[in-house]
């Protein structure tokens, strides 16, 4: 190895980093997909609907 601990700190931070984005990513998702499903509730309600809910015999 170069050297013991030399790198560590850097090493925690890219970790750290890392972690607040994945963690930053998954909220948006989970934010925009309730956001999403929200909207599609008051369309339905409204009585808009959704082709794909068609049958088609």
């Amino acid at each position: 190895m170069i050297g013991d601990g030399m790198h560590v700190e850097f090493i925690a931070w890219a970790y750290a980093g890392v972690a607040l984005l994945t963690f930053g990513l998954i909220g948006y998702v989970v934010w925009e997909a309730r956001r999403v499903k929200e909207r599609l509730a008051a369309l339905d309600k409204a009585g808009i609907r959704r082709r794909s809910a068609e049958t088609n015999s």
